[in-house]
């Protein structure tokens, strides 16, 4: 009788805190800060979600003509085949990642693998990898900022594609300076020899089609370093899938 009667107790406390969660004390949109029940409102999805821009096929940098390349993948092909966006990382949404990332505001992470899912789902030509593989973090930011943010994106990501994911793929050998923080002509250095494949996967990537997720692609050094690794290790092809990427100035 006593246990019933806690299942029942139980049971309408729960239902008294979802009505005031939805009622009282709602919810607020993670850009605009109204009242809404999910992470993100309509309007604000309608408004700086809604559109999609062409993009070249294998960088995602935006691109104005029909041109299915950008000068700098034709001029020097990275070590990735193809990457996906889901918005460019400008104000506001980039909102959304910084809260993220800098505010370990970790239920934002479903909302952007949702967000990406969409633009992938809007890719024609979209060829599924056959596994997942995050950006890993060097040991000491691990520490610092308690999460991965590529990890956090990746685990619902790789749901919503129904893909593996390899967390423990790929390791980050030498810790770096974050790269917003090194001049351009000094990234592709600061990154360079950072990251290996772990012996006991390196079998999971023969001839296989690996995806790279991350939370902001700017210059493209940080994946196309783990590209590179991962073709070394015998990837026969690497896809980016990344929230943002950070126009060209």
């Amino acid at each position: 009788m006593r246990t019933a009667t806690r299942h029942r107790l139980d049971a309408a406390w729960q239902a008294l805190r979802l009505w005031l969660g939805a009622t009282v004390l709602p919810a607020q949109c993670a850009l605009c800060g109204m009242g809404c029940p999910q992470v993100l409102c309509s309007p604000c999805r309608a408004q700086y979600l809604g559109q999609l821009r062409h993009r070249c096929r294998q960088c995602a940098n935006p691109l104005d003509d029909v041109a299915t390349l950008c000068g700098r993948c034709l001029r020097q092909r990275p070590a990735y085949d193809a990457t996906i966006t889901a918005f460019d990382y400008a104000a506001p949404v980039d909102q959304l990642l910084l809260q993220l990332k800098f505010g370990a505001r970790l239920a934002l992470a479903p909302l952007l693998a949702e967000l990406l899912h969409v633009a992938i789902q809007q890719q024609p030509e979209w060829e599924a990898p056959q596994l997942l593989c995050p950006v890993p973090l060097g040991p000491a930011r691990l520490a610092e900022r308690g999460f991965n943010q590529a990890l956090e994106i990746a685990r619902p990501l790789a749901r919503l594609l129904d893909v593996a994911l390899q967390p423990r793929l790929a390791l980050r050998v030498r810790d770096t300076r974050a790269q917003s923080g090194v001049a351009p002509q000094e990234r592709q250095a600061n990154l360079a020899h950072a990251f290996a494949i772990a012996p006991e996967y390196a079998p999971l990537l023969q001839g296989r089609h690996v995806g790279i997720v991350d939370d902001v692609m700017s210059s493209g050094h940080t994946v196309n370093a783990l590209a590179a690794a991962c073709k070394s290790a015998g990837a026969a092809r690497v896809s980016i899938l990344v929230v943002a990427r950070t126009p060209p100035r």
